[in-house]
């Protein structure tokens, strides 16, 4: 096999909707990128979602779906057939082209501790759809293994990152809705794991005060005043001090002590909280990264991106500063590791998520 044509597709815990790209890769090469898209999950969807992450707080079986987890992984792997389809017949792509589909599926619990970790979407049911193979569960060798299980697009941005021309080295900074690093220096390995809370707490808060999704271009952040004693308090938690691997489930920072704020203070201290963990994570690298690029939903924050160059006091910029795409890169990220399933390659490192060797990873789903 050489370079294939694979879609990926991304459902993250902002629980915003189904991302979904297309690239060309023989799993260590980027021969080229394709269109992206997007299908937004409607209120009802969402709802059903935050149902669903709720009921899984409590499982201990990664196989059990009760109640609003089954209707959650049988909405979701619709939605993400439909998202696809359309993707598809919007950009006049032949089916046949395309090689493999990687589903990450949705994040309803992490636990890697305890050797769980829970992605619903039903890979079996969408490949049958789709009438092609399809790449999911990419998360539980790893942790089955031992690893973190997280995060998992560190192959990714480093193939994204060799030919970039920027001072070195080089942090990758996604924040979804959990906020990971990818430390790139030369050929290593990566180093890479979860920094703190990302978008999820912002995006909790905003909804519960004002009715918002999110706060749209970090503007309520903007208007308020940063409590720097709550932010230092909730850096006190032991996850920050912990040395590399580790892993955050979504609901990790949910409950962060902002109820006596304002909606602009408990904003702007919700999103300091953010940018001051990022900063943190420096401490846990072999060198400080001379360069920041920051993908994911929070690169369309300039608020947050104020504070992250106020505490990293390096280069930070945005993925389209560099030419990459911030929003569809974790569903071009599934795309690259799904053909990596394919070929044996290794998903994981011990650099990334302490898994005890080089991992690869993924169930793959034929049609028929």
């Amino acid at each position: 096999m050489g370079f294939l044509t694979a879609i990926g597709t991304m459902s993250g815990t902002s629980l915003d909707g189904v991302d979904v790209a297309l690239a060309e890769t023989d799993g260590e090469r980027i021969a080229s990128l394709g269109p992206a898209g997007y299908r937004p999950y409607s209120p009802d969807e969402q709802s059903l979602l935050r149902r669903a992450l709720a009921e899984a707080a409590t499982l201990t079986d990664r196989a059990a779906r009760p109640g609003a987890v089954a209707e959650a992984e049988a909405m979701m792997t619709a939605a993400h057939g439909e998202a696809i389809e359309a993707f598809l017949a919007k950009n006049a792509i032949d089916r046949g082209a395309v090689s493999i589909v990687g589903f990450h599926g949705q994040t309803v619990l992490h636990r890697p501790k305890a050797r769980l970790t829970i992605q619903i979407g039903d890979g079996s049911a969408l490949a049958k759809r789709l009438a092609l193979p399809v790449v999911y569960d990419f998360r539980a060798a790893d942790v089955a293994a031992g690893g973190e299980g997280a995060p998992l697009a560190p192959a990714y941005h480093r193939a994204l990152a060799g030919n970039l021309d920027v001072s070195k080295p080089l942090a990758v900074v996604n924040i979804g809705g959990v906020a990971n690093i990818t430390f790139i220096d030369g050929d290593r390995d990566p180093i890479a794991f979860d920094t703190g809370p990302g978008n999820a707490p912002i995006d909790d808060l905003v909804r519960a005060r004002t009715g918002a999704a999110h706060d749209l271009d970090g503007r309520l952040a903007a208007n308020g005043k940063v409590d720097e004693p709550l932010v230092a308090r909730v850096l006190a938690d032991p996850f920050f001090a912990a040395k590399p691997p580790k892993s955050l489930d979504r609901a990790a920072f949910a409950a962060l002590p902002l109820e006596n704020l304002s909606a602009e203070d408990a904003a702007a201290t919700a999103t300091a909280i953010v940018a001051a963990s990022i900063a943190r994570a420096r401490d846990h690298l072999p060198k400080s990264p001379s360069t920041f690029v920051i993908v994911g939903g929070g690169a369309r924050n300039p608020t947050l991106l104020s504070m992250l160059r106020a505490r990293l006091g390096a280069t930070v910029l945005r993925g389209n500063d560099v030419g990459w795409r911030p929003d569809s890169i974790e569903a071009e990220a599934f795309a690259y590791l799904a053909v990596r399933t394919l070929k044996g390659l290794p998903l994981t490192f011990p650099t990334t998520t302490g898994v005890p060797r080089a991992m690869p990873g993924g169930v793959v789903a034929q049609p028929d």
